[in-house]
């Protein structure tokens, strides 16, 4: 059913061979913009990566077609140019099409490539901002992105490329900025990481925090200093999907978790 309510203005139609790319959020369900619930109430075509939450997958229309296009680090998984192919493919049969991609269509997502590939096609898209991981993660355990008394700039990087490959960082480059920075996808490539930042002079000192399958049921947060950051992440067994906040900021969750109620 529709929202039907004088707060919001009217909500579009999705259209017969339109795909819209949408964010599903962190994970937990509550976390979902109106727009993408809308979303997901209209469209008969779903293209979802494996980090959305199979609650989120229920909210979908009883006859919609439901595509498994998940990628995980190490593990077999969908090639982009398939997911191109996929989503141009249903929506050049007259479907109403939803790219449900975990966090942000456009943080990390690749939904900029789903969107050079649509409009190659001559398909018309839409897009559904959602709330990323690597803000919305940290601000729930008690991790401001940015603070007047710690940064007034946040980086957000992704860490699952080697020094070396197209596209990756220069860890020591961002670690000379003295600003926080926020990994995705980062546990493998860690101990990478952490000796450039040590070379681009982050002190050792710097506070850690990892958060581990943030919002749901099995989430873990574990609070270490740079120093230590590859060994406890080890010792501790953490797995992906993580977030990493590097900087002084994480060091604020001592003073603001404790009186937080979570969600």
């Amino acid at each position: 059913m529709p929202f039907s309510s004088d707060i919001f203005p009217p909500f579009p139609e999705m259209a017969p061979g339109e795909v819209w790319l949408v964010g599903a959020g962190p994970g937990d369900p509550r976390l979902l913009t109106v727009m993408a619930v809308h979303a997901l109430r209209q469209a008969n075509t779903i293209v979802h990566d494996a980090l959305v939450d199979p609650r989120i997958l229920r909210l979908a229309a009883g006859d919609a077609e439901i595509h498994f296009a998940g990628k995980r680090g190490g593990r077999p998984s969908s090639q982009q140019r398939d997911i191109n192919e996929l989503i141009v493919a249903e929506a050049k049969k007259g479907r109403r099409v939803l790219r449900l991609k975990g966090g942000d269509p456009f943080v990390f997502g690749r939904g900029g490539e789903e969107a050079r590939a649509l409009v190659q096609a001559g398909i018309p898209y839409r897009v559904v901002p959602g709330l990323t991981a690597g803000l919305a993660a940290p601000a729930l355990a008690g991790i401001p992105a940015t603070s007047r008394d710690t940064n007034h700039a946040v980086i957000l990087a992704a860490g699952h490329r080697a020094a070396g490959d197209e596209g990756a960082a220069d860890w020591e480059a961002l670690a000379a900025t003295g600003q926080p920075i926020v990994l995705y996808m980062a546990l493998a490539q860690l101990p990478e990481i952490v000796a450039a930042f040590e070379r681009g002079g982050l002190s050792a000192d710097t506070p850690a925090t990892i958060i581990s399958n943030a919002t749901g049921g099995e989430e873990r947060i574990l609070e270490t200093r740079l120093s230590r950051l590859v060994s406890d992440a080890k010792v501790s067994g953490i797995e992906p999907p993580a977030v990493i906040v590097v900087g002084a900021n994480a060091a604020l969750r001592a003073t603001l978790a404790p009186g937080m109620v979570r969600l």
